[in-house]
């Protein structure tokens, strides 16, 4: 067999299996602050929830001095076809608020299930590494 040859069959068992995967990749379970190694806090909520509301005003109050360390991310759940999003899979979210804080290796440090005070918001983001 020639080299031509050999490279024309390796595209057509390489290229097939690149599409799958490329078409099937989850990007939505791969995040940008575990691309980067930075802390990261995921915030789950609703637009009609009132406790939620709490929460952001805390997140509101606290993140900004973090901004440049951890990476935040919020995902809104207003409906049942967002129930379906691979994040709230992925981290198994089954009430809002709830907020998740990985650090730099993507580790789960905590999990809050509810508003908690600014303070103590503070104090945990302290603690991620």
């Amino acid at each position: 067999m020639d080299k031509k040859s050999i490279i024309t069959i390796l595209a057509i068992l390489i290229l097939p299996m690149l599409a799958f995967w490329g078409l099937t990749f989850d990007k939505s379970t791969s995040t940008v602050a575990e691309a980067l190694g930075k802390p990261q806090i995921i915030k789950f909520s609703s637009t009609m929830c009132s406790e939620c509301k709490e929460v952001e005003k805390v997140m509101q109050e606290v993140m900004p001095k973090y901004k440049d360390s951890i990476a935040y991310t919020e995902i809104i759940v207003d409906s049942r076809n967002d129930m379906k999003n691979a994040m709230i899979k992925k981290h198994k979210v089954v009430m809002v608020p709830t907020i998740i804080m990985l650090n730099s290796d993507g580790s789960q440090y905590m999990r809050i299930e509810t508003a908690i005070p600014a303070e103590q918001m503070d104090n945990y983001i302290q603690g991620l590494k």
